[in-house]
């Protein structure tokens, strides 16, 4: 007869195995040699968003030289790589590392309880392809889960969609049987997905139009860095991407603090840029130029300039307009303009779901993780023996998600040497909850901040509960600044 689930006890469990679990694993196996730890994943693969996204023209927003993991650098010839190259990435470093034989697949985790009395995270998980339940136990939970919704993205409720005889499909949603050659095609959108996917579309579709409601401000970045082309000749491999990954975070950064300091004169160079590479008297200014500040929203990386090559030969065109309703053949938008399609794509967005949305509680009260403050951008206040992985807004995701891997692994090590059994960080009354600002430790004015604002946690006005997306300021704090700071609380 059965005695219930089966059950496993571990040191730390890691739900997600994507870049940062990959990371996450690699920290523990390196600085945590006797911790035990596995990682659970949802789905069937290695990856996260690079295998979860096959949309044509998929690729990095980051250049690759600060997305690889600094363990294993990037080597290769492209600084914006394609997303099964960076899927390929992953794999690979997991494999060569033994990070692959630690992570358990088709393990959907459905809640985590934390018990104050055992010291211990109790997670529930049901594996979808045996429909078996499992338990794990673990003295650590790290969540890598990302911050959006796998299950699908964002689309607005546009009227009279049920009208139009084409194909609408979201980008998270595209399958290998999407015929698009020879195809007439409006893609909706004007982010980073929508200027990837536009020019790639383009090299077999009849005609593509990018149909926005405003413009993004974007950056052409070349495809191959001639620095890199240089070096990697010249110097020993590891050297010549160390150098790759502190210039390029180095210049990020630069980038970040000119558009915030001096946003009219960034606005000027950016739209500059983009007056150099396009043709034939084209509005700029209505296609072009954004209503809001240099890097309120992310900048898009046009690789290559390969948009405006498209935009060129006249496979692309631009169309700045609201939506007024869907057509039997197409869209007809506000100012009344017919556009037909055989294939509509929503680039509109994300939805913002954070832990992958398992519920956690903590001695059988529920975590709001959107009433929580975020302490050193890794763990929550008050959440015991947890921390999660959270990305830059202004820089490479995996920056700061191996910084947070390897404070985890301090306060591991911290709690074994003083012998704790229990860690949080807490709000005192200098940290009281009057301090905290109402801001989201996204500080962003794109849509899917502004529409899932309310889960991300909130941050204060100074560290450590202030996320200031700098990750030299990180660096030394996660890698250095004593882990015992007065904020964190442990007990025995």
């Amino acid at each position: 007869m059965s005695g219930g689930p089966a059950r496993e006890d571990l040191d730390v469990v890691v739900i997600g195995a994507g870049i940062s679990g990959i990371n996450a694993g690699y920290r523990l196996q390196t600085m945590c040699p006797n911790k035990s730890y596995a990682i659970l994943e949802g789905r069937d693969a290695i990856g996260g968003t690079w295998d979860l996204f096959r949309y044509p023209g998929i690729r990095s927003d980051s250049d690759m030289f600060t997305l690889g993991f600094p363990f294993r650098p990037w080597r290769g010839d492209k600084a914006i790589a394609d997303g099964s190259t960076i899927r390929a990435y992953i794999e690979e470093t997991a494999r060569e590392l033994g990070i692959d034989r630690k992570i358990r697949f088709h393990h959907r985790v459905e809640r985590a309880s934390w018990s104050s009395d055992a010291a211990r995270w109790t997670v529930e998980a049901v594996r979808t392809d045996t429909g078996e339940r499992v338990v794990f136990t673990c003295r650590f939970l790290f969540m890598c889960t990302g911050y959006y919704d796998y299950a699908g993205g964002y689309t607005p409720e546009f009227p009279g969609v049920d009208r139009y005889r084409g194909r609408i499909v979201h980008p998270q949603k595209w399958t290998e049987d999407i015929d698009y050659a020879g195809k007439r095609i409006i893609v909706i959108g004007s982010g980073a997905t929508a200027v990837g996917l536009v020019p790639a579309l383009a090299e077999k579709a009849a005609h593509v139009t990018m149909l926005q409601r405003s413009p993004s401000y974007v950056m052409s970045f070349p495809g191959v860095d001639p620095m890199w082309r240089w070096m990697s000749k010249r110097l020993p491999p590891s050297m010549a991407s160390g150098i790759m990954r502190a210039r390029n975070t180095a210049a990020g950064k630069a980038i970040f603090i000119f558009c915030r300091k001096f946003p009219q004169k960034s606005k000027e160079l950016l739209i500059g840029g983009v007056r150099k590479r396009v043709e034939g008297g084209f509005d700029v200014d209505t296609h072009f130029t954004p209503r809001y500040a240099p890097w309120d929203q992310r900048l898009c990386l046009i690789r290559d300039g390969d948009l405006f090559t498209m935009i060129n030969a006249g496979k692309v065109d631009v169309v700045t307009d609201v939506i007024d309703t869907f057509t039997e053949k197409g869209i007809r938008t506000g100012s009344g303009r017919q556009l037909e399609a055989d294939l509509v794509v929503t680039a509109t967005g994300l939805k913002v779901l954070l832990l992958a949305g398992i519920p956690i509680t903590v001695d059988g009260e529920a975590v709001e993780v959107g009433n929580k403050t975020m302490y050193k951008a890794t763990m929550l206040d008050d959440v015991p023996n947890f921390a999660l992985s959270l990305g830059y807004v202004n820089a490479s995701w995996t920056l700061r998600s191996d910084l947070a891997c390897q404070f985890v692994c301090r306060v591991l090590n911290e709690m074994d040497r003083k012998g704790y059994r229990a860690c949080a960080p807490r709000r005192t009354d200098d940290t009281s909850a009057d301090d905290v600002s109402g801001e989201s430790v996204f500080p962003l004015a794109s849509g899917y901040v502004q529409r899932g604002g309310t889960q991300l946690p909130r941050q204060g006005p100074k560290r450590p509960w202030k996320n200031v997306h700098a990750y030299l300021g990180d660096y030394f704090t996660l890698r250095y600044h004593a882990v015992d700071d007065g904020v964190m609380q442990w007990r025995a």
